[in-house]
């Protein structure tokens, strides 16, 4: 059982994180004010003392506490901090993501520490329970504008330690600095808390900006610090292995990535850290394990519970000084040598994204020393391991593609095999094809084949049980002819409705398939049967194509909206290979 600290933004994302699990777990707010959506999870109300936190972790059995409270909120911390040594419970402490420190910002340590000449006007956007400490300044001849939020208990607030209305304004979501004064007073809010956008308003109107730090967190035993959803699952699935039922793991582009850092900081400074953290593409960080052997630098992918080919492999950079910087691909290491990917044929198949991530990543570390270094990759055993993988149908060849646009593989990820669907489809059209065959599978593509010996091998795409998601891509792409080959067993679940026929989702319909065999006038006992492919040896075969009429009815009813601008063919394929 997890505990989260939350009423914050940090808060709201380590809740639909953790919601991804299924499993049980709370999500704890000062006021109930923030609107969180929890399925799996349960809300509660109301400050939690030291003693409070330790009864609620004893009667709930919290076995780990995840702190995406405010920077600020130093006593919640102290509080998290005192109930975890005493209960010897781990902490996730979910920081934000903060930006380089500016040195043109004047920093201070604490509020206390403002100084400013008097009739400056300030706007203080700190919070309304730091103005009684602003108010002493007011005696100085300073004039003070306090931004709060536009809330009846911050009114109520700021009224009691003395402020009035005509020094109050107030903070809309996306809200814009729309006050003059003089000088402006920030916390150190983060990315989430609109810091960057404040202060570059500010110093367009040409304001002095003063930030106070955020303070550091307290010092635990057991404490790790994530600052973005990949981290903070990666957190719970090595403290709390059981929480998640499958464990995520990471992409070939962040393998690279990480190998890369190692190599250049072996090349440029003699180091091999075993850990180094990298930046994801969204801006938030992990932690990635590195080995070294004289020259290069080494990462084994760990793509947790996915069933990925790629999974173990071990993808190798090299860092060499250079003219300039570069990035490119070694042994293992596919290329492309048909159009309609980020980079033209004969280019190592490393997507744009982990390209990206590579040099943002090392451009960081670079700066202080040397912006140009050579970067190659390889994949030891990769050219045999592609065969396994979508890339000889690409077009990609001699190995694998480093890809990856998060950064991380959540387990069976829909989203990450619909991708590869639509990466398919893109470069059958840039293959020139007006035709595009989609099938379930490498079975009913051979069988369809035969029919289409003039299209290239780019023009036929598998679509696993994603039929809708493969028809609106072409709608989008705007492919003018589509043939979708369906096995029987998926035919029956697309005639229903189903345009996902996974078994999690569908399964077959007898009820729906004795409609089916009365609207084509066919009289059999299907009570008995298991399978749908059982039907071709039960219908006569004089029937057989009034029943084949049928299902493709229903089929194209469900189909044709997806595809409205297009020529869609329906083959149904028996097991022998016969295609009607």
């Amino acid at each position: 059982m997890i505990l989260v600290l939350g009423g914050t933004t940090e808060g709201r994302k380590a809740a639909a994180a953790l919601e991804e699990a299924g499993s049980t777990f709370f999500y704890s707010t000062k006021g109930g004010e923030q609107q969180v959506v929890l399925h799996h999870g349960t809300a509660v109300s109301g400050a939690l003392s030291r003693e409070g936190m330790v009864a609620f972790c004893h009667d709930h059995d919290i076995r780990l506490l995840v702190d995406a409270s405010h920077p600020f909120a130093t006593a919640l911390h102290q509080t998290v901090a005192d109930v975890a040594d005493e209960l010897c419970i781990p902490v996730v402490r979910y920081e934000r993501i903060f930006p380089p420190h500016d040195d043109s910002l004047t920093w201070l340590d604490d509020i206390g520490d403002l100084a400013l000449p008097p009739s400056t006007t300030l706007l203080a956007t700190t919070g309304v329970k730091s103005i009684a400490r602003l108010k002493p300044l007011e005696a100085l001849g300073i004039h003070i504008v306090y931004r709060i939020l536009p809330r009846e208990s911050s009114i109520r607030l700021a009224h009691e330690q003395g402020a009035t209305d005509d020094q109050l304004c107030f903070y809309e979501e996306g809200g814009t600095i729309d006050t003059d004064a003089d000088a402006i007073l920030l916390k150190e809010s983060g990315l989430s808390g609109g810091f960057c956008a404040k202060v570059q308003t500010a110093k367009e109107r040409g304001m002095k900006v003063f930030v106070v730090k955020r303070p550091p967190y307290p010092t635990l035993r057991r404490l790790t610090i994530v600052n973005g959803p990949h981290g903070l699952r990666r957190s719970v699935e090595k403290l709390l292995p059981e929480f998640y039922p499958r464990h995520s793991g990471l992409t070939t582009g962040t393998c690279a990535t990480a190998a890369a850092i190692g190599a250049t900081q072996q090349l440029l400074c003699g180091s091999r850290p075993e850990e180094v953290m990298v930046t994801l593409p969204d801006g938030e960080q992990i932690p990635v394990a590195v080995g070294y052997r004289e020259g290069y630098a080494f990462v084994v992918k760990d793509g947790g519970d996915d069933p990925d080919v790629t999974d173990g492999v071990v993808v190798r950079v090299t860092a060499e000084r250079s003219p300039h910087f570069e990035i490119v691909g070694g042994e293992g290491v596919g290329r492309f040598t048909l159009p309609g990917f980020d980079y033209p044929p004969g280019e190592a198949a490393i997507n744009r994204s982990p390209r990206q991530m590579i040099e943002q990543n090392l451009r960081a570390l670079l700066a202080p020393l040397s912006p140009n270094i050579r970067i190659s990759i390889s994949v030891p055993g990769g050219e045999a391991i592609a065969q396994k993988t979508f890339n000889p149908r690409l077009g990609i060849v001699g190995g694998i593609s480093i890809i990856g646009v998060s950064g991380i593989v959540k387990p069976f990820s829909e989203e990450a095999f619909i991708m590869s669907i639509r990466k398919c489809m893109e470069v059958a059209k840039a293959s020139g094809s007006r035709h595009v065959v989609i099938n379930s599978g490498g079975k009913s593509e051979r069988y369809v084949k035969g029919l289409h010996p003039e299209l290239p091998q780019q023009a036929f795409v598998e679509y696993g049980n994603y039929v809708g998601a493969t028809l609106k891509m072409a709608a989008d792409l705007h492919i003018p002819h589509i043939t979708l080959g369906l096995m029987l067993g998926k035919a029956v679940k697309l005639a229903a409705g189903h345009l996902d026929t996974h078994s999690r989702r569908a399964t077959m319909d007898k009820d729906f398939i004795g409609r089916m065999l009365r609207e084509a006038a066919i009289d059999i006992d299907i009570s008995a049967i298991t399978l749908a492919r059982e039907l071709w040896d039960r219908i006569p075969k004089r029937q057989l194509p009034a029943f084949v009429d049928t299902v493709k009815r229903h089929c194209h009813q469900h189909c044709d909206p997806l595809y409205p601008d297009g020529e869609l063919t329906i083959l149904l394929i028996d097991d022998q290979g016969n295609i009607f």
